[in-house]
C-alpha cells in the first residue's frame, strides 16, 4: 500500500474524522510530526501534520497538493515508522504553498514553512507512493535498505 497513489477524499464525513483522529494519536504516539494515511493501512489521500514545539496544532489536510514551492531549499533528517532504525537527510523546499480541503470541507491554502514545509512534502509523497528515500541517490537509497533490513533482522 505504501507503493501505490492514494485515493482522493470526495468528501468530508463522520468517518474521515474518525481516520484523521487515529491518524493524530498514531503521530502522536510514535511520537512523529505527520502522518499519511497509508500509513496506518487506509489508502486515503489523507494526511496530519503537527511540528509545533506545543503539540495539539495538528493540521487535517484532505487531497493536499503543492501549489508552489519556494527556491530556497532546506536539508533535514527524514524518517520513517514503515522504516525503522535508520533516516537520511533530504533537502526539499524551505516553505510550500498547499492547497487541500480542510475538516470543515473547505478548499483551504496555506503556507508552510521549515519543518512544518518539510512534513507536508514528506506526507504528500506518502500520498503518491513515494518514500523519503526515493530522493536519495541509487547507492544511499539501496545502503538505508540494507541497514533498516539489518536492524530488522538483529531484532
Amino acid at each position: 500500500m505504501l507503493r501505490s497513489a492514494a485515493t482522493d477524499v470526495p468528501e468530508i464525513t463522520d468517518a474521515i474524522r474518525a481516520v484523521w483522529r487515529d491518524m493524530i494519536d498514531t503521530m502522536e504516539a510514535m511520537p512523529g510530526v505527520g502522518l499519511a494515511a497509508v500509513q496506518i493501512a487506509v489508502p486515503l489521500r489523507l494526511a496530519v501534520v503537527d511540528a509545533s514545539e506545543t503539540r495539539g496544532q495538528a493540521v487535517l489536510m484532505a487531497n493536499p497538493v503543492v501549489l508552489h514551492a519556494s527556491g530556497q531549499l532546506r536539508p533535514h533528517e527524514e524518517a520513517s515508522p514503515n522504516l525503522p532504525g535508520v533516516s537520511a537527510v533530504i533537502t526539499r523546499p524551505r516553505a510550500v504553498t498547499v492547497r487541500f480541503m480542510n475538516e470543515a470541507g473547505l478548499i483551504e491554502d496555506r503556507e508552510f514553512v521549515l519543518l512544518w514545509a518539510t512534513s507536508v512534502q514528506h506526507q504528500i509523497d506518502h500520498l503518491a507512493g513515494k518514500m523519503y528515500f526515493d530522493h536519495l541517490s541509487p547507492l544511499k537509497r539501496k545502503m538505508l535498505i540494507a541497514k533498516a533490513e539489518k536492524l530488522r533482522r538483529a531484532s
